[in-house]
């Protein structure tokens, strides 16, 4: 930007030399802000790289979250039966199986859908009477070999919806009744 300068000699001196400082002093802020900026990239960048590795090696082996549950003895007079946490290696099903002290899966009395990761406070609704002190069997199955996608098909020993092994153990938790 040119500017036309009109006056007496010494202020037009004046105001080149404040131009000429004001101009210096932009060119440094400018560059100070581009500078800040590409360091703020550069510092988003890395972390997103850090991330990247350390998420890397959770799904290493199958790229899927190892499965597991977690739940404790609770009272189920409102019919229902929860785990505070399942993880889930692919879609599938917690799976509510009656149990003994022998500790085999039993008929199925409830389930509740699960989502590939993470699955929080995952609550089943019962589908027949269980008492206190029965034992109940909270397992981890697939959704796969069934006819329908979202409908469970499992029935004892079928393989529709079957449950999930991890190094030949079924994923799952015993709890009694309360």
């Amino acid at each position: 930007m040119q500017l036309k300068l009109t006056g007496c000699e010494n202020c037009l001196s004046w105001m080149k030399l404040c131009a000429g400082f004001v101009r210096g002093f932009l060119d440094v802020a400018i560059k100070m802000i581009v500078s800040l900026q590409m360091e703020n990239h550069m510092n988003k960048l890395l972390s997103a790289l850090a991330l990247t590795v350390l998420g890397t090696g959770a799904f290493a082996d199958g790229h899927a979250p190892t499965p597991s549950v977690q739940a404790a003895n609770q009272s189920v007079e409102n019919g229902i039966v929860s785990a505070e946490m399942v993880v889930a290696g692919e879609n599938g099903w917690l799976v509510v199986h009656r149990t003994d002290v022998d500790l085999k899966p039993g008929p199925v009395v409830g389930y509740a859908p699960l989502r590939m990761g993470d699955n929080l406070d995952v609550a089943a609704i019962l589908t027949e009477d269980v008492a206190a002190g029965d034992m109940l069997m909270l397992m981890v199955h697939a959704e796969t070999g069934g006819m329908q996608t979202g409908i469970f098909e499992y029935t004892l020993g079928a393989k529709e919806d079957g449950p999930i092994r991890v190094d030949g153990e079924l994923v799952m938790a015993t709890i009694t009744a309360e």
